[in-house]
């Protein structure tokens, strides 16, 4: 048991790792890809080649940064298989598909046109190469909804059923699946956030040039592509964060209280903005949420169901019973302690029925089926040993939505003061050496909210794999956690040995390029 313990806790390590790894490289292709394509077009609709040395130069970047997010996705794909087969049988069918069509289509598309994005200069004529240049970002958000598809799948399972005689779930509703509420705004809103990285990175790239005196007409160019490109991004981020706070805490709300650090639910329930959560050993005892909490009257009420008036349960609320329906009224229902027993009973109704289908008892067979089907939808809780095993991590679910939020809300301001500052200002004046920090510091904030953004995302939901269906400790693979154990410190090491080779091969280049002078190379 304590080997099984050992290899759960360093698979999810080992996922987390590369997952945060592979999402550094993701949001700043997709970002970059489409500030690429816009220089390109304002290229082609002035023919003034100033532009084209400009959009070369971040193009370079984009395809440095775009080999390295390759090589880590295909190792997180494989993860699925080495890690958490057990989580592959049990939805293979299901999570599989949007995987296939990823790198069937989406990503082929890629390839096929981001090689004559790199090598089709003077090669094909400046419109083909322009739309190579937009089809290749278009490519690039493609591969990022069926990844995001996925994703919400586990975060919102639709459009399957279970089949007893396979042991596993079916897809019945490819569509259902592919374009529920729950993906669409993930895909929109981690688009949009990319786009907002990409301009955090294009501005603070382009600050250190002029603060060092460095290309200062290409960067000057480049500080208002970056810049819009940053605000439109943030801007709907925000709007479909919005969304998403709906959207959990329809389908997710123990996320949604995990967010809060709320226990007790109550109408119009405040948001905490900023505060130090108070995390209870025991569910029941009386303490604030927050101490030291500095709140937005009836902001979460709004938040999750925009009434300030609004109940919004917390984690005892939950685990007793109470949820909020798709259409927003809040209900009373199972409670957790139910769940796990009616859970209980459809695992064992699983085996009756498979032993009845061996011996070849139909009648039992049927009977067994219908304790299973009227049991199914709690068919997850029966992995659970107590229903606070389904509480989440609460403090780091906590803090991380704020960082999140507070450094969206930095960059949100680095956007509106480069903007003011490149239009109130000469052309020939040069920023300020604050205001120049001020851009440089938006680059690692702007990473920093995209990875708390994921944390808050995929920390919020656990224990579950799947979303109600499928724990973690029933999703791990049949290994040691030695081997385990090993496999994570193999690709920590090659991971930041390809961060590091990534940061260094870019220094360089924006080193090299920069003293030349962009606009002469």
């Amino acid at each position: 048991m304590n080997d099984l313990l050992s290899t759960i806790d360093w698979s999810r390590a080992q996922f987390a790792l590369t997952a945060m790894y592979h999402w550094l490289f993701v949001p700043l292709t997709i970002g970059l890809s489409l500030i690429v394509a816009i220089m390109e077009t304002v290229y082609c609709r002035t023919g003034d080649d100033r532009w084209k040395k400009v959009t070369r130069f971040w193009m370079t970047l984009f395809g440095i940064n775009f080999a390295c997010g390759v090589a880590t996705g295909i190792i997180l794909e494989f993860e699925f298989g080495t890690n958490w087969s057990n989580y592959s049988w049990f939805v293979g069918d299901i999570f599989g598909a949007p995987l296939a069509i990823e790198g069937l289509f989406a990503f082929f598309l890629e390839a096929t046109f981001v090689a004559v994005m790199f090598f089709g200069w003077n090669r094909v004529s400046k419109r083909f190469h322009l739309a190579s240049t937009w089809l290749t970002a278009v490519g690039v958000c493609l591969s990022a909804l069926w990844i995001l598809v996925a994703n919400a799948w586990m975060q919102n399972p639709v459009g399957m059923d279970f089949d007893p005689d396979q042991m596993r779930n079916v897809m019945t509703d490819f569509w259902g699946l592919a374009f529920n509420a729950v993906s669409m705004n993930k895909f929109f809103h981690t688009v949009f956030s990319a786009w907002a990285l990409g301009g955090a990175f294009v501005i603070g790239i382009s600050a250190w040039m002029i603060w060092r005196n460095r290309s200062l007409e290409a960067s000057k160019m480049s500080l208002k592509v970056g810049a819009w490109v940053g605000l439109v991004g943030i801007l709907l981020t925000m709007w479909t964060g919005d969304g998403s706070a709906i959207q959990v805490a329809k389908v997710q709300p123990m996320k949604l209280a995990a967010m809060e650090g709320l226990y007790e639910g109550k109408p119009g329930t405040d948001l905490i903005a900023i505060g130090v959560v108070n995390v209870r050993e025991d569910r029941h005892e009386e303490q604030p949420e927050a101490s030291y909490a500095v709140k937005i009257p009836k902001g979460l009420s709004l938040l999750a169901q925009h009434d300030m008036d609004a109940f919004v349960p917390g984690i005892n609320n939950l685990l007793d019973g109470y949820e909020i329906t798709t259409t927003g009224d809040t209900v009373f229902t199972v409670g957790y302690d139910k769940r796990i027993e009616m859970g209980k009973e459809a695992h064992a109704a699983l085996r009756a029925y498979e032993d009845a289908k061996k011996s070849g008892n139909e009648a039992m067979a049927d009977s067994a089926l219908k304790v299973l089907n009227d049991n199914y939808q709690y068919f997850g809780y029966g992995f659970l040993s107590a229903p606070e095993d389904a509480i989440p991590p609460v403090a780091m679910t906590f803090y991380s939505f704020r960082v999140m939020v507070g450094l969206g809300c930095y960059m949100l301001l680095v956007y509106l003061i480069t903007l003011l500052v490149m239009y109130r200002r000469k052309q020939t004046a040069k920023p300020a050496t604050w205001v120049c920090w001020l851009m440089m510091l938006g680059l690692p904030a702007a990473w920093v909210c995209s990875q708390a953004g994921w944390i808050v995302a995929e920390v919020g939901r656990q224990p579950w794999t799947i979303q109600n269906l499928l724990p973690v400790n029933a999703a791990i693979s049949d290994i040691s956690s030695s081997g385990v154990q090993l496999t994570f410190w193999i690709f920590a090491v090659l991971f930041t040995l390809m961060l590091l080779a990534e940061i260094s091969i870019m220094l360089r280049y924006i080193n090299k390029v920069s003293r030349k002078g962009i606009l002469n190379d």
